[in-house]
């Protein structure tokens, strides 16, 4: 059965983009007779807030969307997400990482072969690290590429890849390799949060028997890292479909950080939902 979901954080209202993506995920999944699941990813405690959680709901039943199941909420199953960083870690795929984002940059500076290797920092001396510790300073976990590599083989490794069925930003579609080396060691948890985005969204993907991840092409380079992760988790790996982002007048795309209008504030405007879907394309 085709299963698709929509997975938005709960960090302010939706705006356009939002709701394009949630009818280009809803439409895909009544054409094809499957599920259309709801999901809020809020394992971000700093920036996400139940408020928001409810006017997605509010939003979404604006627009006509209705959904299959529960709603699953991330900050609900932290442990989850701790047992597959669990897991990986007991595997020796993961390792301390003392350094700072700024540390990192400054890295990028000084490496001979660009971001990537200074994205792959690697574990700290033994002394160090244990000197670390001892101070109480925070660290991150990192997945060790050159471990991971190790685990799985190099056949397994170089067959790594996912279906495309839209496009990517430079146009990729079809069956394409996956490349995670171009994203580093990624973290996937920290001292201070159990998990991180790649670790949670993978779990649930798997848990809820998604067939087709539909989202916006922004994402398109973390379905490298990802598919990494369904490989060595066991998982399966769903079929991905990119779309475009929507842009306003000026020319750059709606986001929340640029107080794009709202969905709210469109139906306070006297926009009607059949009018929004049409503008849309639906």
């Amino acid at each position: 059965m085709f299963v698709t979901r929509f997975a938005p954080s709960p960090t302010g209202r939706l705006h356009k983009g939002h709701a394009f993506s949630a009818l280009t995920a809803w439409t895909a999944a009544r054409a094809a007779g499957g599920r259309f699941l709801l999901r809020i990813e809020d394992i971000d405690p700093t920036r996400c807030r139940p408020e928001f959680e409810a006017a997605i709901v509010e939003d979404l039943a604006w627009l006509g969307l209705d959904r299959d199941g529960p709603v699953r909420r991330q900050s609900d199953h932290l442990s989850d997400y701790a047992a597959v960083v669990h897991a990986l870690g007991t595997r020796g795929l993961l390792y301390r990482c003392f350094r700072t984002r700024k540390d990192i940059l400054d890295a990028i500076g000084d490496a001979p072969h660009g971001p990537a290797e200074a994205a792959r920092p690697g574990p700290h001396p033994a002394a160090e690290e244990a000197a670390l510790l001892a101070e109480g300073r925070p660290f991150a976990w990192r997945l060790s590429l050159d471990r991971a590599r190790e685990a799985l083989g190099g056949e397994a490794w170089d067959a790594l890849a996912f279906v495309e069925t839209g496009r990517g930003p430079q146009g990729e579609t079809g069956r394409i390799r996956a490349r995670p080396e171009t994203a580093g060691d990624v973290v996937l948890a920290r001292k201070d949060a159990g998990t991180a985005y790649h670790v949670a969204v993978t779990h649930d993907d798997a848990l809820q028997g998604v067939t087709h991840v539909i989202r916006g092409e922004d994402l398109f380079e973390a379905t490298h890292v990802q598919v990494l992760i369904q490989a060595l988790m066991g998982w399966p790996t769903p079929v991905y479909r990119h779309h475009r982002l929507l842009v306003g007048e000026d020319g750059r795309r709606y986001a929340k950080r640029d107080r794009s209008a709202t969905l709210a504030e469109l139906r306070a405007a006297g926009v009607t939902p059949e009018a929004l879907r049409k503008e849309l394309g639906f």
